[in-house]
């Protein structure tokens, strides 16, 4: 009987260390569901050069549906702004111009 109760602890522990070892690996990358560590360096206005826009602008549009028009309006704003933000949708607080440049009616210009 107390032979199982200890294997019984054990086994919980061990599960309990793989559940925080997970966590921390999880921690440790650049991307944990749709949350990036953002350097500014990397991302921020003019960080790029505009021959670097078409693979950034494919990174960006690599998910969404309506692929030919995220790409033209990607590329217009890239060479533009010379930046393209993180991840395949949001995250453009770290490109002020991508993020300002507004249509006619006052929507978002930039996917």
């Amino acid at each position: 009987m107390a032979m199982a109760k200890s294997i019984v602890v054990m086994v919980l522990v061990l599960l309990a260390i793989f559940m925080v070892e997970s966590k921390v690996l999880a921690k440790g990358t650049d991307q944990v569901e749709g949350e990036y560590h953002l350097d500014m360096a990397m991302y921020g206005p003019g960080s790029l050069r505009i021959n670097q826009c078409p693979s950034q602008c494919s990174r960006r549009c690599g998910q969404t549906q309506y692929k030919k028009a995220c790409l033209l309006f990607c590329n217009k704003c890239c060479k533009k702004c010379l930046c393209v933000p993180p991840g395949y949708y949001g995250n453009k607080g770290v490109c002020p111009c991508y993020n300002n440049w507004k249509t006619k009616e006052g929507g978002p210009k930039c996917p």
